[in-house]
């Protein structure tokens, strides 16, 4: 059942239980305050036809002592007539509570006579027929003669009311209950269209439709609730966003693995072969076995990174405070004996807060890469600077540059701005990604600066240590 309907039919019932009940006890309130007004009429027409009998009986002649059976009968005739058309009957009894007289119509039974006591009045409601009636007894003292009068009072118009009360309070709650159950449908079907907006707007981002938000009608909790759901689908649409482009990634690096092993793999096959079916001189047959060798170390090279990378990924930092010198140090001691690209080394003292093996890695990574893209004889500066929100790590040259695409796409695994030159100094396009991973346990980032034809700047941030004064130059 949908969740309106569950409403309107609460409603209903709720609606009709509390008019059913309400109405049962108005009318029955009427019913009973009519009941003691005419209970209270009955009494006063008994006290009335009391008084009327001892005065009749006091107008009769003495004959005798006491009031004689006849003229009870003659007096009770004569209250009859008197009373004719207001639907009244009467009944009277001597000491015995023999009866003496009784209207025509007067029922015969005798248990509120019974049970009629001295100085009191006893009453009930009586149903022998399709009438009511309140029948009401009391005492009578007339010429030493003890007599009980019994008067019935015709209450049928009271009953008649409670039933066509209650007929007409039942038309009237029907008619109420049938409007109440339009009006409740139209304000609950208002109420959950919140509700089925967000199932509509489930079922679109169950098709696929992560895109699409459920439209707020409301400010209240639903409106919230609605709020929160689209906040939900919106982090939900970047998370599946990231998962395919996760995905799109690893794609493209299996490609690029593949083909990066295709090259070299096809070069050792092919020279192995040519060394294991023919006789070559010697110049060929080492010329052969270099290239084997060559292309083997650049298997083994690329192995090496992709572990570097899939190590780090999964490692955590272990940092330590340490002095920027011990840096610069280990990288001029790196570089200070090859001639083919001098290097410059600026640098102020400092201490800064990370693993050293993992900077050191990423320094000569980005120094290799510097030396790969420059021309021999160009000079390749490595620099550090304090910063407001660090250290600051450099490495410039004067190479040939990268092109703002590149730039956004250089820290990719395998891939290489120009492969042929990558290539040619045995590089696989897993330098930069790897420092681009040991920078992230460092919580910085590679930033690069470079315009084609001129050179590019390759540097990153580390966080301080506690810090030292001065600059220094190596």
């Amino acid at each position: 059942m949908k969740f309106s309907y569950k409403i309107l039919l609460s409603c209903i019932i709720t609606m009709a239980a509390a008019l059913g009940i309400g109405g049962y006890f108005f009318v029955n309130n009427v019913f009973e305050t009519s009941m003691e007004r005419e209970m209270e009429q009955a009494a006063d027409e008994n006290n009335i036809l009391q008084f009327a009998f001892e005065t009749a009986a006091l107008n009769i002649p003495a004959k005798y002592d006491l009031l004689q059976n006849s003229a009870v009968k003659e007096i009770g005739a004569n209250l009859e007539k008197r009373g004719q058309g207001t639907g009244r009957l009467l009944r009277l009894s001597d000491e015995n509570r023999e009866i003496l007289y009784a209207s025509e119509g007067f029922v015969e039974d005798t248990r509120l006579l019974a049970s009629i006591e001295q100085q009191t009045r006893a009453y009930q409601v009586i149903h022998p027929d399709e009438h009511y009636y309140i029948q009401t007894g009391a005492e009578i003292t007339a010429l030493d003669r003890t007599l009980y009068l019994e008067t019935m009072r015709d209450v049928t118009s009271v009953y008649e009311e409670r039933a066509r009360g209650f007929l007409v309070y039942r038309n009237m709650m029907l008619l109420i209950l049938v409007i109440s159950s339009v009006v409740m449908f139209f304000i609950s079907t208002w109420l959950t269209r919140p509700i089925r907006l967000l199932t509509k707007a489930a079922r679109k981002m169950t098709d696929g439709d992560y895109s699409y938000r459920a439209e707020q009608v409301s400010t209240d909790e639903m409106g919230q609730l609605t709020r929160d759901f689209n906040h939900m689908a919106g982090v939900l649409e970047e998370n599946i966003h990231e998962l395919e482009a996760e995905v799109q990634a690893r794609e493209d690096f299996i490609a690029a693995f593949s083909h990066e092993l295709k090259t070299p793999l096809t070069a050792v096959i092919g020279y192995a072969d040519l060394l294991r079916s023919r006789k070559m001189d010697e110049e060929k047959h080492f010329l052969s076995a270099n290239y084997i060798y060559t292309e083997g170390k650049r298997l083994e090279a690329m192995s090496l990174r992709l572990l570097d990378i899939i190590v780090t990924k999964r490692g955590e930092l272990i940092p330590q405070e340490m002095d920027v010198e011990v840096l610069f140090r280990y990288l001029k001691d790196m570089y200070e004996e090859q001639q083919k690209h001098p290097f410059a080394f600026r640098y102020e003292p400092g201490r800064i807060y990370g693993e050293a093996d993992l900077l050191k890695s990423v320094l000569l990574n980005l120094a290799d890469n510097a030396c790969k893209a420059s021309e021999p004889g160009s000079t390749i500066e490595v620099f550090g600077e304090k910063r407001k929100e660090g250290y600051l790590f450099g490495v410039k040259d004067e190479g040939v540059g990268i092109s703002p695409e590149d730039c956004r796409r250089i820290t990719e695994a395998f891939y290489m701005v120009d492969k042929s030159r990558s290539r040619s100094h045995n590089g696989a396009g897993l330098g930069l990604a790897l420092c681009a991973e040991i920078l992230k346990l460092h919580g910085s980032s590679l930033e690069i600066t470079s315009t084609l034809g001129e050179g590019s700047t390759f540097a990153f941030v580390i966080p301080y240590g506690t810090g030292t004064e001065g600059a220094g130059e190596l």
